[in-house]
Parts: C-alpha cells; structure tokens; sequence
C-alpha cells in the first residue's frame, strides 16, 4: 500500500523551493520547521494587530473623553437598574465607588412620585428632565439622553445614557431650579387631586404626594375646632405621633402666622404651616420626619408653604360640598331636616332599635287652618308660623330625637327608645302649647292655629318597614282631622 503524503514549503536539498513528498511516519522531521513557521506567522499578525488594538483604545479613550466633556453624568446599567459604570468620578458630588451597585433610584429625587427615570428607559429618549440628589440634600435639574441595552431576543438587559445638568444654564442659579422643582411637585399633587371627587379623598391625595416628595414620616391637617370646641385631626397619612401633634397645637393657640419648623417632645423633626380659610376654619398643616432624617431646609419650607395654599382649598372645598349636602337635606325656612334626610335618618335608627330590642315611635304633625292664615293675612304669616312651630318641635323632644318638616304644613317626630305611651305624653303637650305659641297670628280671624297628631309605634321583633309605619301614622292623623282637628290619636294596628 502506498502512504499517504503530507506536503511541506521546506527548501530541498538542491536549494530551490517547492513541495516535497515525505511519508507520514517521517512527518516528525517536519514538525520543528512548521512550529517555527506558525510562531512566524503569529508574530506577524500580531505585529498587524498592535497598531488596530492601539487605534481601538485610542479612539475608546477620546470617546470617552468627549463625552465626559460633554456631559455632567455617563450611566450604564443592568438588568435590574443598578449602576455597573458611571463617570465622571467624583459625579454631582457623590464619589464612584460610592454609585457602582447601587439601584438607580437611590440618584433619583423624586423616585416614587411617578416621573421619568432616565436609569430605566424603555425606548431611545433625548433631552427628557429629570431630578437627582446631591450628597448634601440639594437637587439638580438634569437633561437626559438615554436608550435601553438589549440582548440577542430584544429583551432590556440595562441601559446606557448621559445627562447635562440644567440647573444652572441660562442663568439659571439653585433658587431658580429649587423652584422649577417645587413647581413639578406641585403639579404632581394637583394631577393626583384632579382624580378625585370628594374633598376628603383630594386631602388624601395631597397628603400622600407631600409625603413622598419631602420624604415624610407622616403629615395630618388639624382643625383647631374639630368639634366646635377642642382640636382634632381631620386627615392623616403615615404613622400618629400624639407628641407631634401637640406641639403641632401649642404653636396655633399661640397665634401662629407663618410656617415654622421645630421638634416634637420626642426629637422628631416637624413643620407647621397654618391655613386658616376664608369661612373662619383654624386648621393647620403639619409633617414631620424621624429624628435621625436631615432637618428640612429652605426649599421644603418654601415648598410646605405652597402645599398649604393648596390644603387651604381643598379645606374650603370640604366646606362647600358639607354645606351644599346640609342644604340638600335641610328644609331652608325652619332649618328642620326635610322629608328625604328624615326617611334615610329612619331607616338606620331601625335597624339599630332592632338590635337592642327597642321600641321607636312615629308621630305625624299637621298645623290646621294654615291655608286659611296664609290666605288672610298672607305668606310672612305663614312662614312665622311655620318656624314658630319648628322651634316647639325641637323644644318638645330630645336632642337626639328626630324632628322634620315634611312639606307644606307637615311635620315629623322620631322618638328614640319611646313607647305610644311617651309620645301621647309630647302629643298632649303640643296640642295644648301649640295654639298658645301661636295665638297672635290668627288675632282677629274666626280661626286658631290647632296641631293635628297621629301617632305610631314601631315594636321590636315584628319586622314593620319605615313605609308601612308612615301610613300607619298618617292614617291615624287624618282620622283626627276628620274628627274635629285639634287633637292626637294613637294608631293601633289590631283596631285600624
């Protein structure tokens, strides 16, 4: 069998150059030759490498450069948002080493109000602002230009980008950019105000938005007469510090006009900022941070102050929409509740009656001879008359008692706990009084003013509905009429 051959670019013996034939089992001959040739060829390639690899660096090395030159910040991050490469060093104050690892929030200093993060980009963005902390509390204002790094399948495996700090371009010195914060603060609140309707969840919203953006351990507005009287806490967010909002009242009873920051009995660090409204409310704003926090500086002071402006108004807003539900429940001559309020105020109470197994009992007022006093000596009669019998109402029952205008010439009572036996009491004090109190308005005409009363009793345990009770009352009442007027008649279900 012949073997096989292996060719070499060795020189024969001859002296010129060409392949030579040469056995496999001699091929070890060759080997030295071959080595010496590939470590020649390395060398060589090697050779034309070094000026490419000093090129690359090079050139990596004036990117850099111009970069750094162009911009306050160069980022980039994984992953999961930390920071894995950033320059200059030292960047906005905080040295390198001290950035590297870290989630990239902890820059960000409004990381939770729902702003841009330029750390976390999910498409190419160019001059997008954003806010970042300094080492010493301040804040900068910086225009960002950042893209996310993704992975063969185009999942964002980081990002990469830069950013130019504008807070003193243009002129533009640290009061102007604190400013220019304060504002993207105060229009983040007022977004979050806008999704609501009811002022007490506006106040909600506000408090949240302040808490986030001045890293608060809580706030609350106090009403210095929450119950007519005493101060109370009208809403709330984050952890109750009494010792807080005692110092919080302390500075209010002593006439404070202007925001104040000071500590609590137990060290933590509080502003109190005062929103008196234009209806006559003392109520105030107060926030407050742990005692290991950095105390508020200048700008949160500025800041608290606007918030106040706008917690000042949400205040009388609350003030409106209580006042606009008190109208909408509240007849607007005697100031009795109406009809409506009178019927929902009902059908709670039974079902707490229910629970404790107590009685309730319904009484049914019509004034007689209204008409007749309206058309003879006119409506300002009339009103009198209506109003005069509201304040006997009131005066005949207790205060947690139920006392309503209906319409017209009719009114309601709601006894709390009582029997027929106590309302029949009331009825025969009304029936006598009545006519008295108002004696003066029908001087000089053939008629008296006389209270028609029906009266029923709602026993526990037998399931009676607020509707049924009512015509039950109402039944008994035009029975009086019928008979004469100027009397009360207790309704009996087994005799009516």
């Amino acid at each position: 069998m012949t073997n096989p051959t292996v060719f070499s670019g060795r020189d024969d013996a001859a002296g010129h150059t060409g392949p030579t034939a040469a056995p496999i089992d001699g091929a070890a001959s060759a080997t030295p030759h071959l080595a010496a040739t590939t470590e020649h060829a390395a060398h060589g390639a090697m050779d034309t490498l070094s000026p490419l690899r000093g090129a690359l660096l090079e050139s990596r090395q004036r990117w850099r450069d111009l970069v750094t030159l162009s911009a306050d910040i160069v980022f980039e991050t994984d992953a999961w948002g930390r920071i894995t490469f950033i320059s200059p060093d030292p960047v906005i104050g905080w040295p390198a080493s001290q950035l590297l690892g870290q989630p990239c929030e902890f820059l960000l200093a409004d990381a939770n109000l729902g702003g841009f993060n330029p750390f976390r980009p999910t498409t190419t963005v160019r001059r997008r602002r954003a806010w970042l902390r300094r080492p010493d509390g301040g804040f900068l204002c910086m225009a960002f230009a950042a893209a996310p790094l993704l992975d063969s399948e185009g999942r964002i495996i980081g990002a990469r980008g830069l950013g130019q700090d504008l807070t003193e371009q243009d002129g533009y010195d640290a009061a102007i950019a604190a400013a220019l914060r304060r504002g993207e603060v105060l229009d983040h609140i007022l977004f979050l105000i806008r999704q609501e309707v009811l002022a007490p969840r506006m106040m909600q919203a506000a408090l949240e938005g302040l808490r986030t953006a001045l890293g608060l351990q809580g706030g609350a507005v106090v009403d210095m007469m929450a119950d007519g009287l005493h101060p109370g806490i009208l809403h709330q967010v984050g952890t109750s510090l009494p010792a807080v909002l005692h110092r919080a009242v302390e500075l209010m009873e002593g006439g404070l006009q202007n925001p104040v920051q000071t500590a609590a009995p137990d060290g933590r660090l509080m502003v109190v900022c005062p929103c008196q409204t234009r209806f006559g409310e003392q109520a105030a704003l107060v926030m407050w941070r742990s005692d290991d926090h950095r105390a508020f500086d200048a700008d949160d002071l500025v800041l608290t102050s606007s918030a106040a402006g706008v917690v000042r108004m949400i205040l009388e807003h609350e003030s409106i929409q209580r006042e606009m539900a008190r109208q909408a429940r509240t007849d607007p001559l005697t100031s009795l509740i109406n009809r409506r309020a009178f019927l929902d105020e009902m059908g709670r109470r039974l079902d707490r009656l229910d629970r404790e197994g107590l009685p309730g009992t319904l009484m049914f007022i019509d004034l007689d001879n209204f008409k007749v006093l309206n058309d003879t000596k006119g409506h300002d009669a009339g009103d009198e008359a209506l109003c005069l019998t509201a304040a006997l109402l009131r005066a005949t029952v207790r205060p947690a008692d139920l006392v309503a205008r209906l319409g017209g010439d009719e009114f309601a009572l709601w006894l709390d706990g009582a029997d027929e036996f106590t309302a029949a009491e009331r009825a025969e004090s009304l029936r006598t009084d009545g006519p008295r109190a108002l004696a003066h308005l029908s001087e000089g005409s053939d008629v008296s003013l006389t209270m028609s009363i029906g009266i029923a009793t709602r026993w526990p345990g037998r399931g009676e509905d607020v509707e049924a009770l009512i015509q039950r009352a109402d039944h008994v009442m035009y029975q009086v009429k019928r008979a004469g007027r100027g009397h009360w008649r207790v309704s009996r279900p087994e005799l009516d």
